[in-house]
């Protein structure tokens, strides 16, 4: 039977201090790999280990795939995990050589960014490896960040109606898809504006779907949409939920374009709320994020912002299909 010493265990498996080898010793006897040899003596630290080790025959060989480890793997992939956890390692080679040798051949490709299906399957030859959980567990077994893959995930793309390209425009952006059909039926109709304003493009939110569809504004959208001289707006729920999306849209890409509110909406939607009685508005849904700032309301006549605080703390909103064709 074969012995080891200490010294031999921490190289084999590159261990860089006393705890990490102390933690191996253990998981190595646990696994019945190694025995001590009690004749040896400890080494008379704290907490001690034998100074030498019988190997345990019987055992799996894995000199191969420590080996592999060792050697083979280039530097930006960490073995380290795998060196303390070989049974997970002959799980997991596959797909591990296939990313070495797409780092060790093809390693240039990370400098383009790629989209996140690509990336994938340019290395595993799965488009959806990265979305499962086994490719992500595979990445920080390898010390690897998404990040350094230089990926992007996609969103869903931008929906939006042009009436004109003609610049400078106002653009407007609608939260649910029933409002946004009626304006756009009622801009394919020959009219141009929307409660008494004009507006040259239509653009559908799906909800927070937009704050996901808007980091891709600057390469999905036409170039007239770009231009600084356009006005964005923004119109929605009046809850809690609503709102905190106008303000999180407006501070993310407030570098990129201003978005303002679209008063004229949410004043109507307010007005057609009045005529029917609070009582009769819908109960807000449970679960809403209530920490919104003051940037939305200060966009309305004190008056005004106060009914609106008003509704919104009696646990009431006012949804966009308040007002229909026959408003706008």
């Amino acid at each position: 039977m074969k012995h080891i010493c200490l010294n031999e265990i921490q190289m084999q498996y590159k261990l860089q201090n006393y705890k990490e080898l102390y933690q191996k010793v253990l998981s190595l006897i646990q696994n019945e790999e190694i025995k001590p040899v009690k004749a040896s003596g400890k080494n008379g630290k704290k907490p001690a280990l034998y100074n030498e080790y019988w190997i345990i025959e019987n055992k799996e060989d894995n000199s191969k795939y420590i080996e592999e480890l060792s050697y083979l793997f280039v530097p930006m992939i960490s073995t380290h995990y795998y060196l303390n956890h070989i049974k997970q390692y002959q799980e997991d080679r596959k797909w591990v050589l296939l990313l070495n040798q797409y780092l060790k051949t093809n390693r240039s490709e990370l400098e383009i960014p790629k989209a996140m299906n690509e990336r994938s399957f340019e290395i595993w030859h799965r488009e959806k490896f990265l979305k499962e959980e086994q490719g992500k567990k595979i990445l920080k077994r390898c010390g690897i960040s998404v990040e350094e893959l230089n990926l992007y995930e996609t969103t869903e793309p931008l929906s939006y109606y042009v009436h004109t390209r003609e610049t400078p425009q106002n653009m407007l952006i609608v939260e649910n898809k029933d409002t946004f059909y009626s304006m756009r039926k009622r801009l394919l109709s020959g009219d141009n504006q929307i409660l008494g304003k004009t507006i040259g493009t239509l653009i559908y939110g799906a909800g927070k779907g937009i704050l996901r569809s808007f980091h891709d504004f600057a390469l999905c959208a036409e170039p007239y949409m770009r231009e600084k001289e356009n006005v964005m707006y923004y119109l929605g729920d009046l809850d809690y939920e609503g709102i905190y999306i106008y303000e999180s849209l407006a501070l993310l890409f407030h570098e990129e374009c201003k978005i303002e509110v679209f008063t004229e909406g949410y004043l109507k939607m307010l007005e057609e709320a009045e005529g029917i009685g609070e009582e009769q508005l819908p109960p807000m849904k449970a679960g809403q994020n209530k920490n919104i700032s003051t940037q939305f309301l200060q966009s309305f006549p004190k008056e005004k912002a106060e009914k609106m605080q008003k509704i919104l703390q009696n646990g009431k909103y006012i949804p966009q299909e308040i007002l229909s064709i026959e408003d706008f």
